[in-house]
């Protein structure tokens, strides 16, 4: 969960209308019980398409506690509408200048043989990956120093070993802004990875940890360590887990 814009309605000014859910193509907006409602965080980006569609001004634009939003989720879904709700959806994202979700959005879609509209995405970058988002070293656990420069005031992503290699947009879709930690909690000391995790928390303000992992038990492991990790270091850390199928497809 971590602080973000993001659609509010008012249940005592909503009469149920339905004009907002045509226009909110990410399918975070349906009606349920009468009312509008905003069904998962996931797909709902903030942006505010839907807001000027509302002839009671029920929807409002909010900040709070969210789980982020998941373009990979959205544009999945998006792409059973057909071409019509695509482009309107890319459009959206170009005219608010989201170019990190357009970039995801037009990878996947040529991933899945879709026709895609013009967009300002280079070729090059959606098919051959903007290049390593790399902005530190060391990465290993064990190797990071708890009071490394890099970790004042970080965005940090733990991620087991395997994730990288088998989710291709690893640095794409969870790298970008973010400093890497690696480990295995199965072939590794997990004990000296708790430390190891309770120290750097402690000795740093971070802004939020990531945990990447795979589906497989073994690797849930990860998400222990860390959640014990902040439980000991006594600590408020916005926290988040991915979880990565041996097929390298996002859960």
């Amino acid at each position: 969960m971590a602080k973000r814009k993001i659609i509010n309605i008012d249940e005592k000014k909503c009469n149920g209308c339905g004009e907002c859910v045509p226009n909110c193509p990410e399918g975070a907006i349906q009606i349920i019980d009468d009312k509008a409602r905003v069904v998962s965080d996931l797909y709902c980006d903030g942006l505010g398409a839907c807001v000027g569609e509302c002839p009671l001004g029920a929807i409002s634009i909010e900040e709070r506690e969210a789980e982020p939003y998941d373009e990979r989720l959205v544009i999945e879904n998006i792409a059973k509408k057909g071409d019509a709700v695509i482009a309107a959806h890319l459009e959206h994202l170009k005219e608010h200048g989201e170019t990190e979700y357009l970039e995801q959005a037009v990878k996947y879609l040529k991933k899945e043989g879709y026709d895609v509209p013009d967009t300002d995405v280079g070729e090059d970058k959606v098919e051959k990956g903007a290049g390593s988002e790399l902005g530190q070293w060391p990465i290993q656990l064990k190797l990071v120093p708890a009071k490394a420069p890099f970790l004042k005031n970080a965005e940090l992503l733990v991620a087991a070993d395997c994730v990288p290699f088998a989710y291709s947009g690893f640095h794409e879709d969870f790298l970008k802004g973010k400093v890497l930690l690696i480990g295995c909690p199965k072939l590794d000391d997990a004990q000296s990875y708790l430390s190891k995790l309770t120290q750097i928390i402690e000795a740093n303000d971070l802004k939020s940890i990531t945990v990447a992992h795979m589906e497989v038990p073994c690797c849930f492991g990860l998400v222990r360590l860390v959640e014990e990790a902040i439980k000991r270091s006594k600590k408020t850390v916005p926290f988040a887990a991915v979880n990565i199928s041996v097929k390298g497809e996002r859960k």
